[in-house]
């Protein structure tokens, strides 16, 4: 699986200088008007994932992979291993990133705040990944992008709904008394969501034909 790994990983290597490019620029926002850059985090991984799905399908990577022992299992594995680490290295630099600002701006660092912004942006981006993975299985990535558009729409309708029937006096409460263990009820939540989504993407891709 390491092979493929490498192989999900090299293929980002032709978006690094974009990549690059826009960390400066956001950078460089963030120094001058003092906005948040956390949320290049999510743009950048759903981006560059999907690039990789992109290339796989342009050079028939996914008929080939089968080839391999164990390489449908392999392929989403790698898929989702370099995913993970993707969104670490691109938090981490967004942490840094966020500390300098920080200290530039105001001569003192918001850990606090950094770091929930941060992990709110990881969760919102693991949760979008984790729908993304499946449906381009299923479905390719061209058709993908439509659905998840749709998708992201009816979320969007239906999260007003709720919000507008739902009483919701009782949430801080419930931060209040979480508020200790929110970091490690997320960072459960997250590995949850990605192993689900992983083991339906698997299901998908062993009985896919190429």
């Amino acid at each position: 699986m390491i092979g493929f790994i490498k192989k999900d990983l090299a293929m980002m290597k032709s978006n690094l200088k974009l990549m690059g490019m826009l960390i400066v620029v956001y950078a460089v926002m963030g120094i001058w008007k003092e906005i948040d850059i956390s949320f290049i985090l999510p743009f950048i991984s759903v981006m560059m994932m999907i690039s990789t799905f992109s290339y796989d399908n342009y050079n028939k990577w996914d008929a080939y992979s089968i080839t391999f022992p164990n390489g449908r299992k392999n392929s989403v594995s790698a898929k989702y291993v370099a995913t993970i680490l993707l969104i670490l290295i691109i938090s981490i630099i967004t942490i840094l990133l966020s500390f300098i600002i920080s200290y530039v701006n105001s001569k003192t660092i918001n850990y606090e705040q950094i770091l929930v912004s941060t992990f709110g942006n990881i969760f919102g981006t693991v949760l979008v990944l984790s729908f993304m993975y499946p449906i381009i299985y299923k479905f390719g990535v061209e058709k993908a992008r439509i659905m998840i558009f749709i998708l992201i729409m009816a979320i969007v309708v239906f999260g007003g709904l709720i919000f507008n029937l739902v009483d919701f006096s009782m949430v801080p409460k419930i931060f209040e008394y979480i508020e200790n263990y929110l970091l490690l009820i997320l960072l459960i939540i997250i590995l949850l969501i990605i192993y689900l989504s992983y083991l339906i993407s698997l299901k998908i891709n062993l009985k896919k034909e190429y």
